[in-house]
């Protein structure tokens, strides 16, 4: 198994802060928030492929961007 991609992880560590930073303003409150944020990335730890851990980050992307709506 190859080690992933430096900037890919980077990416991922990025998207995982700024979700945590919006998850404190979530309607439900940060302790609804954080333990579904860390089971949903930690249910991705195991991709390796380039392509799927983009998948991925498009993915919470879109999270993203629906909580900023809220």
């Amino acid at each position: 198994m190859s080690a992933p991609n430096p900037e890919l992880r980077r990416q991922v560590i990025a998207i995982y802060k700024e979700l945590l930073n919006l998850g404190r303003n979530y309607p439900q409150g940060y302790d609804y928030f954080r333990p579904r944020l860390h089971k949903a990335f930690m249910g991705n730890a195991h991709l390796r492929d380039e392509e799927a851990i983009r998948s991925a980050i498009g993915r919470a992307d879109f999270v993203k961007k629906e909580i900023e709506a809220l």
